[in-house]
């Protein structure tokens, strides 16, 4: 049976043109359209769909309040369709941590091509999120909203840092577990570089986000900006991230080649660099997400010599990625956040006292 897609959307154009590029995929059907979020409820309730869009900015209620209520009262699949302004990227990484499955921008060119890879990309995340873990999220905001937070220890001497680094990478329902991971870490950890599947503008919020909730400074990355400890970077939207070593420290490099694994940036972009740089220094992580993207760059980094780990199954919103790098045979270590953030505690401490 085909997917049921509701659209909660005001504006008549994007109505007309989210249901015509959905409906071109034969495993996706259009079972409605609400203009507000008090329509949407009302065929929530008689559509019963599998999945909805939602818009950030409607008319009567905005899409985060009627998230927040729909998230408490009727749990159900929701990806995100927001434009690309700083106020609607932000409402998006409200939206995730309410639970949203994930987040697309609208597309900013009506030209054919754009049109058309934004209709590929809709309708793989309305299938990524039909098929989400809906219960780990659901738990996930429920918990955060009532636990406090146990910050790991690092070196006493931040020199003892020196010559390793943390990267990263993680796609659908990684923005919470990379969140569950920061805020666990010290000041004196050595500097995190990040790759989440994000569109730009929102990778900006994003690492405003994790910047205002985490101990960590946290930014995204600039080219040739050195990497520090007690910092994260964030690999901006569109742009892969590598890292590249200057003497005895490390320097971002912001790249705009080709898409790897349809990605950019891509995660196996980041571990490669990593593998390459950083070699036994490093710690790679793969966490929540669907495909492949950043097995092969893991393997790379457990060759170098690198300590690695993957999120567990019974965390994860989409257990693909980590499930395809744990099959790879190269994973010291697969956990939940808080478990991933103890293992790369463990793994700094161990080499800091060598």
């Amino acid at each position: 049976m085909p997917i049921r897609v509701l659209i909660v959307e005001d504006s008549p154009v994007m109505q007309r043109l989210l249901a015509d590029l959905i409906s071109r995929a034969q495993d996706l059907e259009v079972v409605g359209v609400a203009a507000d979020p008090y329509e949407a409820r009302e065929l929530v309730k008689s559509l019963k769909p599998d999945v909805l869009t939602l818009d950030v900015e409607m008319p009567r209620m905005d899409g985060i309040t009627f998230l927040e209520r729909l998230m408490r009262l009727r749990p159900m699949p929701v990806v995100m369709v927001s434009s690309l302004t700083e106020r609607d990227a932000e409402a998006s990484m409200r939206a995730l941590e309410l639970g949203a499955v994930d987040v697309i921008a609208k597309p900013r060119a009506p030209d054919g091509q754009a049109l058309a890879e934004f209709g590929v990309s809709i309708a793989e995340k309305l299938r990524v999120a039909a098929r989400a873990a809906l219960g780990r999220i659901d738990g996930r905001v429920a918990a955060d909203r009532n636990a406090a937070v146990r910050t790991l220890e690092g070196p006493a001497d931040r020199r003892q840092l020196e010559g390793q680094l943390i990267a990263i990478g993680a796609s659908t329902g990684g923005t919470e577990a990379v969140r569950e991971i920061l805020q666990r870490m010290p000041r004196e950890t050595p500097p995190i570089v990040i790759v989440q599947h994000m569109p730009e503008m929102f990778t900006r919020m994003f690492a405003k986000r994790l910047d205002d909730q985490c101990r960590l400074a946290v930014c995204e990355a600039v080219d040739r900006q050195r990497l520090e400890a007690g910092h994260a970077y964030v690999a901006p939207g569109n742009w892969h991230l590598c890292v590249r070593r200057a003497g005895k420290a490390f320097e971002a490099r912001i790249e705009q080649t080709e898409p790897v694994n349809r990605h950019r940036p891509s995660v196996d972009v980041l571990f490669e660099s990593v593998a390459a740089g950083v070699a036994g220094g490093a710690t790679a992580v793969v966490l929540t997400g669907m495909g492949s993207d950043g097995a092969g760059g893991l393997r790379k980094v457990k060759a170098a010599g690198g300590y690695t780990l993957a999120q567990d199954e019974e965390s994860c919103v989409v257990f693909g990625m980590p499930k395809v790098a744990i099959e790879t045979g190269c994973v010291d270590r697969v956990a939940a956040p808080a478990g991933i953030a103890e293992g790369i505690m463990h793994r700094i401490n161990e080499w800091s006292a060598n």
